[in-house]
């Protein structure tokens, strides 16, 4: 029986016993192109060093294992193969391993995933590996301890670029119509950030060249940009090339260590499962990122984000690497934290932190108050509780924190450390004392105190302002925290360095900001004496400049003019900050659904930034369909319709503004008959919004629309998927086609998700998608089928589509009916769970955290009916 997941205590003793010094490793993708060939000769030579010669240990290699060979004598492969992996017994001091075998092309995202072109028939190829689908093209010790250099070497069909993380050296042609590609040996670095990048790719190439006087000085990096050849008209290298130099300068300067993998490509592929990875050398990107439809400036901040973030990894996280999983943060927050700080000082988007506080903070705050939150630093056992812990806590919560650390101890101190930090740790591995030995150093302060409040603790700590007045004149301000650690049940307070924002009309009406003052607030209260004498402002804004990682309420006056006044308030980060506390609250069910949407009715017509705009409008959407009790939300549909179309019809022309609104009436006309009337008659041209690109993009979302309201015509979706025959048709085609409200569509629909595998990862959850937009009578008969699935789902697909399958069919659209702990779907989950207490702990994470979802949005419901 094959055991795909490697505990970590097996990782550690292997880590004792051996030490890995090279790979190399073979591929032959020469019949790639056949799609009757579902695998691939992959042969690998690992050397290593054993400390306890006689001792037994295990590669990694899901495949089929065809002959293996252990310093020249060949071992039973029937014995020494699993499917998962391959057995070493009597190693002696020093080994050579040769193991050769069949590995299978992918669809799911991991491992080497195959894409055909639908608009050119062309196979592209990539790799994705993170946290360990190495083992399912090569055979290797799959642990982010166990570092070696690799030389790769590619056997490929004749006029398709290969790269590889290391600079080509040789690509020699045959005769039978193939090249042999090689490239150079790898810096010591990790299984999981090797990679291979194949097929007829379009190429654009530029260079880097270091700054005097910085690190970088003397040195010059190549640069090379990929993407399938149908996208290359869309391709704007000139920008991407652009925000590449401007990070490469930022972080020389910053980090004071010179980039150290030669060169420096990025791929835009496809299907790709996440926004980037920081391969060394050769770093890839979903390829979302290459607009061929109208993008908005968020759209553009968010790539040069993620362009930074993975630059970012060069050193955190490729350079020095967290010794097993439960270290994450050490790169994860580390970059998240660094590009936006990046974004923000070295490009033209100077309100990346307003994004941040927009978008990543709001995602962690969500993901902290789930069941199944952890500390920052987490207890990760086995692979399967790493591959669920890329999540809001490990990237925004600890990017926040980070912020928060930075302001503690000043930024310089900070930069010291992480510089220290990099040529200590160079090309090895760390944990979390190794970080506070370096920011000891730098500060001069014992941070293992702040360490433990922060990072090894769970929970959203909240803040909010006591406050006393007479007469408009403070006499008394107290900020006051609450830090409940929802694991251990004990208080945890944390200490923050916030500064309070006073806040007032002017003359002219506007809200701005009258005085600051800094605050060190530790313990549950803590009293402001500075501000006793001050005038009483109309806003008093207790975490000013998002310093910190809290939920914030608000004292009543201050709660009152946001809920009257938000379009007022000037400052974009302030306005984000508030917003962000006004979504938390309707979230907790302190502030009514129709309260918030009064409150971005203000906010939304007088937004400047697009991004936080975006945010706004899909905020109100699922206040109003989820978090809205059902009695009320034909009229909050009617209320947020009209202003949605209010928004697109006075939007200026051509703008990105118009584009947010145009999309979020789309979105909304899936569920409202009036949005789906609007729709129709802007697609059909009976309404014309002047500047409104009806590219392909808007024109799938406006079908997708009104398919889930059962308006599209005859044959329409099959025209439009004619007329755009990409990718991102296909995606969209899909969606629209699953949303139809008929029941033999659902009926299909759910048994090719379910028990088909047909369907690409990016199919499958465009498929899961359409498939819940209809009335709940169509669905409601997919309940108890969907639990009894859960676990053959589980067992018999690769945990990413078991968990896109999971965590999407999951009945979570639900209407409150008495008690929300007793509605029939949060009783048959709890049934569940009670009878799969040995169920996988990441397939129980994925139903706690929906049944955690679902009994949210009832509690609101309730709520708001009293």
């Amino acid at each position: 029986m094959k055991n795909e997941n490697l505990r970590r205590d097996e990782a550690a003793a292997r880590s004792a016993l051996l030490q890995t010094e090279r790979y190399t490793v073979e591929l032959d993708l020469s019949d790639a192109r056949d799609p009757a060939r579902g695998t691939y000769r992959s042969t690998t030579t690992v050397s290593f060093t054993c400390r306890e010669p006689g001792s037994s240990t295990f590669l990694d290699f899901i495949g089929e294992v065809t002959s293996v060979e252990l310093n020249g004598r060949a071992l039973d492969r029937a014995v020494a193969g699993d499917g998962a992996r391959v057995r070493l017994d009597d190693l002696a001091a020093h080994n050579t391993v040769t193991v050769e075998g069949l590995a299978s092309y992918s669809t799911s995202g991991e491992g080497l995933h195959r894409f055909v072109d639908p608009v050119d028939g062309e196979t592209y190829l990539y790799t994705q590996y993170e946290p360990a689908d190495a083992r399912r093209v090569f055979a290797n010790f799959e642990q982010p301890d166990l570092k070696a250099s690799f030389t790769f070497s590619v056997l490929a069909p004749a006029g398709w670029t290969v790269a590889s993380n290391g600079a080509q050296a040789n690509a020699l042609p045959s005769d039978d119509g193939t090249v042999h590609w090689t490239f150079e040996p790898t810096r010591r670095i990790s299984t999981y950030i090797t990679t291979i990048l194949a097929g007829p790719y379009h190429r654009e190439t530029g260079s880097w060249t270091g700054t005097p006087g910085t690190a970088g000085e003397g040195l010059e990096v190549p640069l090379a940009l990929y993407c399938r050849r149908s996208l290359a008209p869309s391709f704007d290298a000139p920008e991407i090339l652009d925000t590449t130099r401007r990070g490469l300068d930022f972080f020389h300067e910053l980090f004071d260590y010179p980039y150290p993998f030669g060169k420096y490509d990025q791929a835009f592929v496809p299907e790709y499962n996440l926004g980037a990875m920081e391969n060394p050398g050769l770093v890839t990107f979903t390829e979302n990122y290459v607009f061929r439809s109208a993008a908005t400036e968020a759209q553009r901040e968010a790539r040069a984000n993620t362009i930074l973030h993975e630059m970012a990894h060069m050193w955190f996280g490729d350079l020095v690497t967290m010794s097993w999983w439960d270290d994450l943060w050490l790169k994860e927050s580390f970059a998240d934290y660094m590009g936006a700080l990046g974004v923000a000082e070295a490009t033209r988007w100077s309100t990346s932190w307003v994004s941040f506080a927009n978008r990543r903070k709001a995602w962690a705050y969500v993901q902290d108050q789930l069941p199944t939150t952890h500390p920052i630093v987490a207890d990760i056992p086995d692979l399967e509780a790493a591959k669920q812990n890329f999540d809001g806590i490990t990237y925004a919560k600890g990017a926040s924190v980070l912020k928060q650390l930075v302001a503690f101890v000043g930024r310089d101190a900070f930069t010291e450390a992480a510089r220290q930090y990099f040529r200590k740790h160079e090309y090895g591995n760390t944990t979390l004392t190794d970080l506070l030995d370096v920011l000891a150093d730098a500060t001069g302060q014992d941070l293992g105190s702040w360490s433990r409040s922060w990072l090894q603790t769970s929970g959203v700590p909240s803040l909010r302002a006591e406050v006393s007045a007479t007469n408009g004149v403070l006499s008394g301000v107290t900020i006051v925290q609450e830090a409940l650690d929802p694991v251990t049940g004990r208080d945890e307070p944390r200490p923050h360095r916030i500064r309070l924002g006073l806040y007032s009309f002017d003359t002219e009406g506007r809200l701005v900001r009258t005085g600051t003052e800094a605050v060190t607030v530790e313990g549950g209260r803590t009293p402001v004496p500075a501000l006793a004498g001050a005038a009483q402002p109309d806003l008093l804004l207790v975490n000013d400049d998002d310093l910190t990682y809290a939920k914030l309420s608000f004292d009543e006056r201050s709660l009152a003019t946001l809920l009257s006044s938000i379009d007022r308030l000037q400052d974009p980060l302030a306005r984000a900050t508030c917003l962000t506390a006004l979504w938390s609250s309707t979230r907790d069910a302190l502030l009514p659904a129709g309260s918030y949407l009064d409150a971005v009715l203000l906010a939304a017509p007088a937004e400047t930034g697009v991004g936080v705009l975006q945010v706004l409008l899909a905020n109100v959407r699922t206040a109003v369909e989820r978090f809205a009790p059902a009695d009320q939300r034909d009229g909050l549909r009617d209320r947020m319709c009209r202003f949605l179309v209010d928004g697109l019809r006075s939007a200026g022309a051509g703008a990105d503004l118009q584009l947010a609104w145009a999309r979020a009436l789309a979105t909304a006309a899936r569920t409202v008959p009036r949005a789906a009337d609007v729709v129709r008659s802007v697609l059909d041209g009976d309404e014309r919004i002047p500047g409104l690109p009806l590219d392909a993009e808007v024109r799938w979302l406006f079908l997708q629309g009104l398919a889930a309201q059962q308006r599209v015509r005859p044959g329409e979706l099959e025209a439009e998927r004619a007329a755009d025959p990409t990718a991102a048709g296909r995606v969209g085609f899909t969606l629209a086609s699953a949303a139809i409200p008929d029941a033999a569509i659902k009926k299909a629909t759910w048994t090719e998700a379910v028990q088909g595998e047909r369907l690409s990862n990016e199919l499958l959850s465009a498929a899961i998608e359409g498939f819940l937009l209809g009335p709940h009578e169509l669905l409601a008969s997919y309940e108890e089928p969907y639990f009894e699935a859960l676990r053959r789902v589980w067992s018999e697909r690769g945990i990413e589509m078991a968990s896109r399958i999971v965590r999407g069919l999951y009945p979570g659209r639900q209407d409150a009916s008495g008690a929300p702990e007793s509605h029939p779907v949060v009783r048959r989950t709890d049934e569940w769970l009670t009878a799969n207490a040995d169920a996988p702990a990441a397939l129980r994470r994925i139903v706690v955290e929906e049944r955690d979802h679902l009994l949210r949005a009832l509690r609101a419901q309730v709520q708001g009916t009293r």
